[in-house]
């Protein structure tokens, strides 16, 4: 499912069957990441959590090429929010005829992709703040 806020495009993944405890670990891994930095991160990682975040990241970077006509060289992990789901209520049998209740979580991840926005005047002024520095910082040569 893709959506667009300001420029940003995204994807979610509803009833994962996981919890959502974990899988914010994998999400605060990835946030603010460069989508191909971030894809990398999530291929090597151990955790199980770290599949389903990185087909969703790549179902975003599919929106984002193909509906928007947006580069992933230009992509980055804008936003991405683990919530909790629906909760499966089963019971186990203990000793002496007790019951145990055993609590299946589940969880809903949304992602959002956004191209990077340099702002010009900002870089401008940086570039043009260096130079300032580095002549400042250069020793004057003897005139002959």
């Amino acid at each position: 499912m893709a959506t667009q806020s300001a420029q940003s495009v995204g994807a979610k993944a509803r009833s994962l069957r996981m919890s959502a405890r974990k899988v914010r670990l994998i999400a605060d891994l990835i946030r603010g990441m460069h989508v191909h930095v971030a894809a990398t991160q999530l291929a090597i990682n151990p955790k199980h959590a770290s599949k389903p975040v990185l087909k969703l990241l790549n179902s975003a970077i599919a929106n984002a090429e193909h509906n928007f006509r947006l580069k992933a060289e230009d992509l980055y992990v804008s936003m991405i929010k683990v919530d909790q789901g629906s909760v499966l209520k089963r019971w186990r049998p203990r000793a002496f005829g007790r019951a145990a209740p055993i609590h299946k979580h589940s969880c809903s991840i949304s992602l959002e992709i956004a191209p990077r926005v340099v702002d010009t005047e900002k870089a401008k002024k940086e570039t043009v703040a260096k130079d300032v520095s580095k002549e400042s910082t250069e020793a004057p040569t003897p005139k002959q």
